[in-house]
């Protein structure tokens, strides 16, 4: 059964904290859930070991996003930006890529990366919307899985120095 998305006015709302290790088995299988070709425990274990910015939002206690963004010298990539099915189409992606940017430009980035299956249409829509465009495509980059064969990413830059006004 459909669940129907209730307004926003009555939605409870999120909560946004850093991902801790006592989320890490939960936020993979929810990975798992969401994504063909997901990260493991590991990947996310060791994103948090690296230091990376690793974001979590909860609504009620549970966690409904979460997001990995590394920072470099002068540039940063999201290497992770999720929102669970059932609360998806809510501005959850758009909220969240909004934290992840601006906590990169905070660090100093002055481009944001970030890749995306040539396929996934309401990404590619979110990103164009919010001022990322395509600099490459990585050939066959997502592995195949039982249900999907081998996808390329495209690669989408933002120019995070001459930031435009806010699109919120």
């Amino acid at each position: 059964m459909a669940t129907i998305a209730r307004p926003a006015a009555l939605r409870p709302p999120v909560v946004w904290r850093p991902l801790e290790a006592t989320d890490l088995a939960y936020v993979a299988a929810l990975e798992h859930q969401i994504h063909a070709a997901p990260w493991s425990l590991g990947n996310f274990r060791d994103a948090l070991a690296a230091g990376y910015c690793a974001t979590v939002g909860e609504r009620e206690g549970r966690i409904v996003a979460f997001g990995v963004l590394m920072l470099a010298p002068g540039e940063a990539q999201i290497l992770n930006l999720s929102v669970v099915p059932d609360a998806r189409r809510t501005g959850l992606g758009r909220t969240l890529l909004h934290r992840l940017i601006d906590v990169a430009a905070r660090a100093g980035a002055e481009q944001c990366f970030l890749e995306v299956r040539v396929s996934n249409a309401p990404a590619l829509a979110l990103y164009a919307a919010e001022g990322f465009e395509p600099v490459a495509r990585r050939e066959d980059y997502y592995p195949a899985t039982a249900t999907t064969p081998r996808e390329d990413a495209l690669v989408l830059r933002r120019d995070l120095a001459a930031r435009p006004q806010d699109r919120s």
